[in-house]
């Protein structure tokens, strides 16, 4: 997959086969777009070419209200790594800023999808609006393809036991601890990317290995407080872990507030230090974080959560 990051090296590309969007979670209804492309894209010997937006637009159109409080299922890297997975042939993702959001809709194709990328067929999500103020849709765009000579074709939702699937949705899900219900939506697993440093503090106290999770983007969502099942890679790295989300940490051998991402890993012949970036996938939530405890009950329990989590991932 080639990354392209602005307009101006896109020269050369074939019969291009086009769709929109942020993308955000690169779920079950993105993949079925995306597969639905690649097809299209084969049988006019094209080339498949997915155009998203980085900020979220709702982020900076609406900063105050509801781009305010918006979190992000993917960060920018754990999308692209997502969708270079899918075997799109480029991915062009274009800074949204306040003035980029003024062009319209009848723009947006006429210059950037005809004139720019040869455009040859489109391919857009169920209720998929586009340009200045979201003026353009499939029906528009129907209109436009006549216009310029390209199709259009529309994706129907994808649903998971009858029911829709959505970015908000699987937000929704991540946000209640309902880890399970998130990865159907997604069909993946709910990832986190990020560098690990070994915690000697916590380590020591608890007497297990711990490391810390260091996140690159502040807009990533988290799910809540909680013990999960997780399992990690990094290259031919493999292991089961389990991981904790807390406002809470070890100070003085008891439990204080702050905001921590810890990881045990299983694998204990794995040393890692603060270089390391690994991928986190997230399998169940286990339990609610326990508060106000020694550390003795709380090593014991972190115990019986290995066993638990060994005997679940396979």
């Amino acid at each position: 997959m080639k990354l392209h990051y602005s307009l101006d090296d896109l020269n050369g590309i074939r019969n291009s086969v086009i769709t929109t969007g942020t993308f955000d979670g690169v779920h079950i209804g993105h993949k079925t777009i995306i597969e639905r492309l690649k097809k299209l894209a084969e049988d006019i010997n094209g080339e498949t070419v997915l155009i998203t937006f980085h900020p979220h637009p709702r982020r900076v159109l609406y900063p105050d209200t509801e781009g305010k409080d918006l979190l992000m299922i993917l960060s920018q890297k754990e999308k692209i790594d997502l969708l270079r997975r899918t075997g799109l042939d480029h991915l062009i993702i274009l800074n949204f800023t306040k003035e980029f959001s003024k062009i319209s809709s009848h723009d947006f194709v006429q210059q950037i999808l005809v004139k720019l990328l040869n455009v040859k067929i489109v391919v857009v999500g169920f209720n998929h609006h586009f340009g200045h103020n979201r003026e353009g849709n499939f029906e528009y765009l129907y209109q436009l393809s006549k216009e310029h000579g390209f199709d259009v074709e529309e994706i129907p939702e994808q649903d998971i036991q009858n029911e829709s699937v959505s970015s908000t949705k699987i937000r929704k899900a991540l946000l209640e601890g309902n880890i399970q219900r998130a990865n159907a939506y997604l069909d993946h697993y709910y990832i986190i990317k990020g560098n690990l440093q070994y915690n000697c503090k916590i380590s020591s106290s608890l007497k297990i290995p711990i490391y810390s999770i260091e996140i690159e983007e502040n807009v990533k969502l988290l799910p809540p407080d909680g013990l999960y099942a997780v399992s990690v890679e990094d290259g031919e790295l493999y292991s089961k872990g389990m991981l904790i989300i807390t406002d809470w940490e070890v100070v003085n051998n008891v439990l204080s507030p702050d905001i921590r991402i810890e990881l045990s890993l299983f694998n204990e012949d794995i040393i890692l230090n603060h270089k390391d970036e690994v991928t986190i996938y997230f399998h169940k939530k286990m339990r609610e974080i326990l508060k106000n405890t020694d550390l003795n009950l709380l090593s014991n329990q972190l115990k019986k959560d290995r066993r638990d989590i060994e005997e679940m991932i396979f």
